[in-house]
């Protein structure tokens, strides 16, 4: 058995269909609505831990996630009464979102679009809500903060002022978008500005030459200019981490989307077909994608990373010559199908997540991480599992990010 699919393997898989997407959809919807009474006012962890996720504050960056199921289900319901259910409570989460960001609780670092896009933008969007206009406005200026206008980009995490710190990830490429919607909003054009430059200085850096990503772009503290990448959460350096090529993937996609560069279709392009040309017989990557059929028994699976590939892939599609774009659509379609008849959640007593085997974070010999949420449902890979679904559902849909 070879250790990764061929794409000509790939392409005679069986697609997704209009009715398993609303069977899907149902299920999620109904997971939703379960987990209410726990989660209406608490979030979810990061990771659940045996299969559930446990309540607590709004706290961590993965809390945006949560609240961004809750507006996909109240967007997709059939029933009236179940929208009410739902957007009550996104209006209460997004009280809480509001009150974070006004006393700056967990808030220094970049993953400030993580957490107010599918909360905050979202609710704006969806119901003109002006708390949760203001909420994601101030999270946007203090996403600001973390620019270094002399290296053009905006610092991950840690204190502005700790010289080990200049550095960004590829992750950053998803919170960016708040940056344009505040451009958008307000009219003034400096978020925009950030946005792109930060894009631009990512993009010339991430993409190594065989067309995997780096997770981590370090720069030099004094000048600001490159110093050197590393894949922190992979298996080591010169592996490529599953979450980290699909955040490149839908990451590009937006990225075209928002400046229209056509360098970013090649980018788009080369990220995407390495993540193809390393995927096991049921389609859904090992955690980084050095691993491969034959690596089952050691290694876990990451299904948010193809959730996350699924979304990019059809955001792109919209973008790409009729040909391209339907190859595209018709892979996800296949990814698609693999995660919800081997890995979405359909019993309550399995889980309250939507989607099974998620990898967070894997300690190896070569990186810094400590295990976390190892063969788990993550939060982002839920949200981003129902995000998929609505994208399939509907091609037309306006997306929060």
């Amino acid at each position: 058995m070879e250790k990764w699919l061929t794409i000509q393997q790939i392409e005679q898989y069986p697609e997704i269909n209009e009715q398993q997407q609303k069977e899907a959809m149902a299920q999620c919807i109904a997971q939703v609505k379960h987990n209410l009474p726990a989660f209406e006012t608490h979030f979810p962890a990061a990771n659940s831990e045996n299969n559930f996720y446990t309540p607590g504050i709004n706290t961590d960056w993965t809390s945006g996630f949560w609240t961004g199921e809750v507006w996909l289900a109240y967007e997709n319901a059939l029933e009236e009464e179940d929208r009410r259910l739902f957007k009550e409570a996104g209006d209460k989460q997004v009280d809480s979102f509001l009150e974070r960001i006004r006393i700056k609780h967990y808030v220094d670092h970049h993953d400030l679009g993580f957490l107010y896009t599918p909360s905050c933008v979202s609710a704006y969007k969806l119901t003109g809500s002006e708390k949760a206009k203001e909420a994601a406005l101030m999270a946007a200026d203090q996403l600001m903060t973390r620019y270094r206008p002399k290296g053009k980009y905006i610092q991950a995490w840690g204190p502005m002022d700790t010289p080990e710190n200049h550095r960004l990830i590829i992750d950053c490429l998803l919170n960016i978008p708040l940056l344009y919607w505040a451009t958008d909003i307000s009219g003034d054009i400096r978020y925009k500005e950030v946005a792109e430059n930060h894009i631009h200085t990512t993009m010339k850096y991430i993409v190594r030459d065989d067309d995997s990503t780096w997770h981590t772009i370090m720069f030099n503290p004094e000048t600001d200019e490159f110093s050197h990448g590393a894949t922190c959460q992979g298996y080591k350096d010169s592996s490529a981490w599953a979450r980290g090529q699909t955040w490149g993937i839908y990451g590009t996609a937006i990225a075209y989307k928002n400046t229209g560069r056509e360098e970013y279709l090649d980018y788009f392009r080369r990220v995407s077909g390495y993540f193809l040309r390393h995927l096991p017989e049921d389609l859904c990557p090992f955690w980084d994608l050095g691993f491969g059929n034959g690596d089952e028994a050691e290694q876990p699976r990451d299904s948010s990373s193809a959730a996350i590939a699924c979304c990019g892939f059809l955001e792109m599609s919209k973008y790409l010559p009729e040909k391209e774009a339907a190859y595209y659509q018709s892979i996800a379609r296949k990814l698609a199908l693999s995660l919800i008849q081997n890995y979405q959640v359909t019993d309550v007593s399995v889980s309250n997540g939507q989607l099974l085997h998620g990898t967070y974070a894997k300690k190896t010999p070569y990186n810094t991480c400590a295990n976390s949420g190892v063969d788990e449902c993550v939060i982002w890979g839920d949200y981003f599992f129902m995000e998929m679904l609505t994208r399939l559902m509907r091609p037309d849909w306006n997306m929060y990010w």
